[in-house]
C-alpha cells in the first residue's frame, strides 16, 4: 500500500513538473486578418464601394513573424499571401511592411515604418498601458491565455488575450507589458484581429534580431504628431490611418 502511495505522489510530480515547462525562446506566426468590408463602409463614397464589394474577399489576410528570447524579440512580415497586393488599395495595406524590435533587458524599441511612401525609424521606450484584466480564458496555439483590454491613443480600445507559459512580455507590433506573450490582439476600430496560430521551439540565431536602421528617426509621439498633421484634411479616414502608424 505504501509503495503504491509512493509512486502516485511521485507521478503526481512529474505531472506537475511537466506542466511547469515554460516557453522561453521560438518563433510565433500571427496570422493578421483585416475585415475590409467595415474598413470600407467607413469611406465617403459609399456607392463607390457598393459596385466593387462583390468583386472581392471580406478579409485581407497577412503573416507576421514574431522571433524572440527572454531578452529581445523581433517582428516582421512572415509568408507571402497569393493576392496581397490587391489588397493594399482595400484596406490591408498599412502596416504591411513594419519591421519592431524590442529589447526588454533596456526596455526599449525600434521600429521601421513605412507610411505610404516615406519612412520612418521609431527609436523610444517600451509602450506603456495600462491593462485591465478580464476573466476570460481561451486556449490559443495550444497555449492556455487570459484576457486584459487597454487603451491607446487615448481612445482607441484594444483586447489582448496573454499567455504566462511564454515568459516574454511582448506581442506583435508594438504591444506588450503584459505577464506573458500577448497571442491574440484585436483593435476593433481597425476592424483587425492578430493570432497567433503556430508556435515553433527552436533557439533563434543572432542574425535572426538584425535591428532595422532605415528611415527618419523620430519617437512614437513624433511619429503619430505628424501623421496626425498630415491626415488632418482626408476626413473619415484621418483618424484609422493615424491609428495605424500607433500600432
Amino acid at each position: 500500500m505504501q509503495r503504491t502511495y509512493f509512486i502516485l505522489i511521485i507521478f503526481i510530480c512529474i505531472t506537475i513538473a511537466a506542466h511547469a515547462q515554460f516557453t522561453t525562446a521560438g518563433k510565433i506566426e500571427y496570422e493578421r486578418k483585416v475585415n475590409v468590408y467595415a474598413q470600407m463602409a467607413e469611406m465617403d463614397n459609399n456607392d463607390w464601394f457598393d459596385k466593387i464589394k462583390s468583386q472581392i474577399p471580406k478579409f485581407s489576410t497577412s503573416y507576421f513573424d514574431m522571433i524572440f528570447d527572454t531578452a529581445r524579440s523581433i517582428y516582421k512580415p512572415g509568408k507571402e499571401v497569393e493576392g496581397s497586393n490587391m489588397f493594399k488599395m482595400f484596406g490591408g495595406g498599412p502596416a504591411m511592411e513594419n519591421v519592431v524590435y524590442t529589447d526588454f533587458v533596456v526596455a526599449k524599441v525600434t521600429a521601421a515604418k513605412k507610411v505610404y511612401e516615406q519612412k520612418f525609424l521609431v527609436q523610444d521606450t517600451m509602450r506603456k498601458i495600462e491593462w485591465t484584466e478580464k476573466d476570460e480564458i481561451r486556449t490559443i496555439a495550444n497555449y492556455k491565455c487570459h484576457k486584459a483590454v487597454g487603451i491607446i491613443c487615448d481612445s482607441v480600445y484594444v483586447v489582448a488575450f496573454y499567455t504566462e507559459d511564454i515568459v516574454v512580455s511582448g506581442g506583435p507590433e508594438m504591444f506588450g507589458g503584459l505577464p506573458g506573450m500577448i497571442m491574440e490582439l484585436a483593435v476593433p476600430r481597425l476592424h483587425t484581429t492578430w493570432v497567433a496560430d503556430k508556435v515553433e521551439l527552436i533557439a533563434p540565431k543572432e542574425t535572426d534580431f538584425a535591428v532595422p536602421d532605415k528611415g527618419k528617426k523620430v519617437t512614437q509621439k513624433e511619429l503619430f504628431e505628424t501623421v496626425k498633421s498630415s491626415f488632418k484634411d482626408w476626413g473619415k479616414l484621418a483618424p484609422r490611418n493615424t491609428w495605424w502608424t500607433a500600432l
